[in-house]
């Protein structure tokens, strides 16, 4: 080994869902959302002058700044946004989760998690779901550097009682909380409202899911002055233009439009309700998810081999070969024509056991 190979930073990266390329392929694997973005956003698209290209972007997304604000009735100052969710949360580990106590998350959750404390070398604790895949409040009310967990869970789609949440952040006064809401538009109930009582929490949440923004990467936190301008100092020490001007731009088109957001948001929904019944009669076995996926299993059939069986007829989804997930399947909620199409390979499937 060359010198300087001893000094690469050896980590275990995070592993993305698949992105697959072609025809006839029914996505369910990555939970994007099916439906178009706003009408607003292909207006804005089409009529984004070019020229916009040679000049760097507002490094603080005052456009989009100001129409979350207005959206979520909250001051400016409270408001961060980034590249994603994902960029988000990395910028929140880097200023928060600085303590030598463990950083604690629950052992069934986002797989970034654990990647991001490795990569900054930030030490954590991972308590344990409950037999039902519950997170369980009374784990939270230990010595920590800080804590974080997805409300609805991840990938269990298990949404957590904001009294629950209210009870951990409440009991860790000296630690940043921050609960991470990538799926809170399909069904739950957002912490935004305890963010006047509570200056250590951080709630994070993404255009990716709810606002069928996936393709341009844009995810924003809200929390009190003294934490968003913690964040800014940590983004403009790492990277100042973090999102691009079409990203700004489009993002604040879609933010506008509240009612193609609720029409979006009410589809998925009606589907999801409609999928845990057609699959419950097929003999599977879902969580009561709060989000845009489901999380399923099935008592004669190996999660794995049904995997592969999907794959093989182009519809994808989501295998996690982990610890008490091996069992299940993450299914995203597509459209009704494609979750016919599911149903229809599950049911001849399983006719052939």
């Amino acid at each position: 080994m060359s010198l300087w190979e001893t000094y690469i930073r050896d980590v275990e990266p995070y592993v993305p869902g698949e992105q697959p390329g072609g025809e006839n392929i029914i996505k369910l694997n990555t939970n994007e959302n099916p439906y178009p973005p706003a009408p607003g956003v292909e207006k804005a698209l089409r009529d984004m002058d070019p020229a916009l290209f040679c000049k760097y972007p507002d490094p603080s997304a005052g456009i989009l700044v100001e129409a979350l604000a207005d959206c979520y009735r909250q001051p400016r100052e409270r408001i961060f946004v980034g590249v994603g969710s994902d960029d988000v949360l990395a910028m929140a580990f880097l200023t928060f989760f600085n303590s030598k106590k463990p950083v604690l998350f629950p052992d069934v959750t986002y797989s970034f998690y654990p990647v991001w404390a490795r990569l900054f070398g930030i030490p954590y604790e991972t308590p344990a779901l409950d037999e039902e895949f519950r997170i369980k409040p009374e784990d939270y009310k230990r010595e920590n550097g800080g804590i974080v967990f997805p409300n609805p869970n991840a990938p269990t789609g298990l949404f957590l009682p904001l009294s629950h949440v209210e009870d951990i952040v409440k009991a860790n006064r000296d630690s940043v909380v921050i609960v991470d809401e990538a799926y809170i538009d399909f069904g739950g109930r957002s912490a935004l409202p305890l963010i006047d009582r509570y200056p250590n929490l951080l709630v994070v949440q993404t255009f990716s899911k709810s606002r069928s923004m996936a393709g341009m990467r844009v995810g924003f936190a809200v929390g009190q002055e003294e934490l968003i301008r913690a964040l800014g100092n940590v983004k403009y020490s790492y990277n100042s233009y973090t999102m691009n001007m079409p990203s700004i731009v489009l993002g604040t088109e879609a933010v506008k439009d509240e009612a193609y957001f609720r029409e979006t948001r009410r589809r998925i929904m009606n589907t999801r309700e409609k999928a845990k019944t057609k699959l419950a009669r097929m003999g599977f076995s879902c969580t009561d998810s709060m989000t845009n996926f489901l999380f399923i299993t099935h008592p004669k059939v190996k999660a794995a081999e049904l995997f592969e069986a999907l794959r093989q007829r182009q519809i994808y989804v989501r295998y996690f070969q982990a610890p008490r997930l091996d069992s299940h399947l993450r299914v995203t909620v597509g459209t009704d024509e494609e979750m016919e199409v599911l149903y229809d390979f599950l049911e001849s499937y399983l006719d052939r056991l």
